[in-house]
């Protein structure tokens, strides 16, 4: 099980998001898990570190996400990478997003990690319910993330629960 601890507003500034972009034919049964290791075992995330200012540029800008782009009719897109300043050069063998200043729909997961997967959709209708209005681009896609944040993703409490964020765009 899971349980939802906490939901709030963030803004964060005009970012590049800088990835490696996956589709459905990249899961291997019915996940991401195994590019995530590929990006720890390449050292995909040390490169991508090295590009962060000192310091924060945003609450939370250090995490690693899992960026995903859905539209009805089209290939669903899922990205592993980085927020990053938004003139930030795009090392080779990456490619990039850049958003603009936004407003973002933050809902905390807490539980055990393995239940903390595939809710979007109650991430989502939290927000609603909140009165917050989810955004799509100017294409009618909808934009949203994991964030996997040190320490609360990465250091279990003594039951040995974590906290994942699910992130919207919101107006």
């Amino acid at each position: 099980m899971f349980e939802i601890k906490k939901v709030y507003r963030q803004t964060i500034p005009a970012t590049r998001f800088i990835r490696k972009k996956y589709s459905d034919s990249d899961r291997e049964n019915g996940s991401f898990a195994h590019k995530w290791q590929e990006w720890f075992a390449k050292g995909h995330f040390a490169t991508l570190e090295k590009l962060l200012p000192q310091g924060a540029f945003f609450e939370d800008s250090g995490a690693y996400i899992g960026l995903m782009r859905w539209k009805e009719q089209e290939p669903f897109e899922y990205s592993i990478g980085m927020f990053l300043p938004k003139d930030t050069e795009v090392p080779e063998g990456f490619d990039h997003v850049d958003f603009p200043e936004s407003a973002l729909g933050v809902v905390w997961l807490f539980g055990k990690e393995e239940n903390l997967y595939c809710h979007e959709d109650a991430c989502y209708n939290t927000l609603v319910q909140k009165g917050e209005k989810v955004v799509t681009d100017s294409k009618g896609a909808l934009w949203f993330f994991e964030r996997y944040v040190c320490p609360r993703f990465t250091n279990p409490d003594d039951q040995g629960n974590v906290i994942l964020d699910i992130c919207y765009f919101i107006k």
